[in-house]
């Protein structure tokens, strides 16, 4: 799924939401699945501030949304069989865990050496993502709530604890399948796990 409106129509709504983003506030943005949360996922403070919003219990990490599977790679420390994974199902609604490099704060990963990327295949939420940089990728709710896919529904907590909202009308609901190539595992099912248990099955690369 793309937005419906061009990036290019809505760019100064875009330079606003990145740069709140710059000053550590969080932001709402549309993608193909739900709509997210975000904040600049390279600052363990603006990650800490996404964990207080949600009431999210800090030992569930968060994910890495970023602009591209290029941009991945400049955070994280894939194999070539992640990287082979990553390019066949990103843009998509997939959160692929891979190794995290130094550069993402413990906040984000709750400690672990491991971080999902979420590549969303929503022209707008790209375009956000190549203006801020790496952003939180969680849905934009509160902890135990569920997830928000159409802007008017969102929590007041969440309404008044964020800088900007770029509303893009209805998202889809289906939530990204969450999987380690590495490990052969899907953590959580989602959009398009038959095609990713059978691209796990019979990997075109070695692990």
């Amino acid at each position: 799924m793309t937005a419906d409106t061009s990036p290019t129509d809505r760019s100064d709504e875009l330079r606003a939401a990145a740069a709140a983003v710059d000053r550590g506030d969080l932001v709402v943005y549309s993608t193909e699945t739900v709509y997210g949360l975000g904040a600049d996922a390279l600052d363990p403070d603006a990650v800490e501030r996404v964990f207080d919003l949600k009431g999210r219990d800090r030992s569930n990490p968060l994910s890495l949304g970023v602009a591209s599977v290029d941009d991945a790679l400049r955070y994280t420390r894939p194999t070539e069989l992640a990287v082979a994974f990553a390019r066949a199902f990103l843009p998509g609604p997939v959160t692929v865990v891979v190794e995290a490099d130094d550069a993402v704060p413990d906040a984000l990963t709750a400690g672990r050496d491991r971080v999902g990327i979420r590549v969303p295949d929503h022209d707008l939420a790209r375009a956000l993502l190549a203006e801020t940089g790496p952003l939180t990728a969680t849905s934009a709710n509160v902890s135990g709530t569920g997830s928000v896919t159409d802007p008017a529904d969102l929590d007041d907590r969440i309404r008044d604890g964020v800088a900007v909202v770029i509303d893009d009308g209805d998202a889809p609901g289906t939530e990204s399948t969450v999987v380690d190539p590495e490990a052969g595992t899907i953590h959580r099912r989602g959009a398009m796990a038959g095609a990713i248990e059978a691209w796990l099955a019979d990997p075109p690369v070695d692990g």
